[in-house]
């Protein structure tokens, strides 16, 4: 902005339409700085500056990682106990919620939880619930230590659990988890298990005040061992499988290649097989451990397994080639190998559902998918031609299927 022309005194000629043209760009800056500080203090409302319809006050907030979560508190050092509000917003009168401390470790056994949902009545009810197994129905059960004053109300789809902890031997710190789920005939029923709902479990100091999400220690190696699951699948089921059938399907056109391909795709279904072997049976374990065990995931993993054993047994009974019983053993080995890709196909992006790794891994597995189809449809042509050039310079013969009919050969090269 150049500088205004000036009188003999020095001040600007046309002194009003300078200044505002100076004041316009500041103008946009306390807007802005306005419009900061704003969205700061509505940050800031949802935890330290919240404040209770009872008009309770809370010394220490903290906002839970997941779940649309807060936990507010007030330590008494002189007799041990704590006083607790836990909100959890965003929630509609058919839910429950629940926050729990966990003085045996972090998963779901043992944990001693305050539950709050609509009643049959439709009255918001709050109660104790102690974890015993993973067959829980979250019913009302006392808690392994004293638990004062507990109560609940529900205002704009929030739902806050009052209550006053007497911690066990002066203890502060603690385990903990929170989550939701539906309410069906007045009883709570399970959580669901993907995303946040399996993220909501981290660690509770009362007198430090300090508040984490399980990112270390026990949760770290729980999702090391779902990552592994995940990799090892999609390693196996995923990728190896196809890229078996694609020997088998594409290589044996090739006279050359004829008894290689057959080893290389053995090879290839083999490994496949032991590494998605070893991704089912991390997945039992984190089912058995954790309790959480998807019907559709759970399902397709064991019928991948299923089929993928009778695929490897029915080598053992291949017959020969000249064999009258060859062409139901072709037909049965293709139909059971592609049921097993896309099975396995499908049964990764369920995962990919349920982990909820990050874009970037799905991205990666798509990718892959894309080149193999790719790469599939450039061979597909290619062998078919081939098929058809080596079908007319030998009269209609194709290799390997001599004195079958058409449908023999069909199946032979599928």
């Amino acid at each position: 902005m150049g500088l205004p022309q000036t009188t003999k005194t020095g001040f600007p000629k046309d002194l009003g339409t300078w200044v505002c043209k100076m004041t316009k760009p500041f103008k946009t800056v306390l807007f802005s700085c306005f419009l900061i500080s704003l969205f700061s203090s509505a940050s800031a409302q949802t935890c330290n500056n919240f404040t209770f319809s009872s008009n309770r006050l809370f010394t220490t907030c903290t906002a839970l990682p997941y779940l649309n979560a807060f936990l507010h508190w007030n330590y008494h050092p002189s007799n041990g106990t704590v006083d607790i509000a836990y909100r959890h917003t965003g929630i509609d009168s058919s839910s429950w919620v629940a926050w729990a401390l966990n003085l045996k470790g972090q998963g779901m056994i043992g944990a001693q939880c305050l539950v709050a949902l609509h009643n049959s009545s439709g009255l918001p009810y709050a109660y104790t619930s102690s974890v015993d197994s993973y067959d829980t129905s979250l019913g009302e059960t006392p808690l392994s230590f004293q638990v004062q004053r507990v109560s609940t109300e529900y205002v704009s789809n929030e739902m806050i659990i009052f209550a006053t902890l007497v911690l066990p031997n002066n203890q502060t710190s603690f385990h903990q988890a929170w989550n939701d789920g539906p309410v069906s005939g007045g009883a709570p029923q399970s959580h669901p298990a993907n995303g946040d709902n399996l993220k909501s479990t981290g660690s509770v100091d009362f007198a430090s005040g300090i508040s984490n999400s399980s990112s270390g220690g026990g949760g770290s190696q729980q999702q090391k061992k779902k990552n592994v699951h995940g990799v090892l699948n999609a390693i196996s089921w995923g990728t190896l499988m196809p890229i078996g059938a694609m020997t088998a399907r594409y290589m044996k056109v090739f006279k050359s290649a004829d008894p290689a391909w057959f080893y290389l795709h053995v090879a290839c279904q083999c490994c496949a097989y032991v590494i998605g072997v070893a991704g089912w049976a991390t997945g039992l374990a984190l089912g058995n451990k954790t309790g959480i065990h998807t019907n559709s995931h759970g399902k397709i993993g064991m019928t991948l397994f299923i089929l993928g054993t009778l695929q490897v047994c029915a080598l053992l009974l291949r017959p020969k080639k000249d064999n009258k019983y060859r062409l139901y053993w072709n037909f049965y080995h293709w139909s059971v190998g592609y049921t097993v890709i896309i099975l396995g196909i499908v049964n990764i992006f369920e995962g990919f559902d349920i982990l909820d790794p990050g874009k970037n891994w799905k991205r990666a597995y798509i990718g892959i998918l894309i080149f193999l189809g790719i790469t599939a449809a450039f061979l597909e042509a290619y062998t078919w031609y081939v098929v058809l050039k080596r079908k007319k310079t030998e009269s209609g013969e194709v290799p390997g299927c001599r004195n079958r009919s058409k449908w023999g050969r069909w199946w032979v090269w599928n």
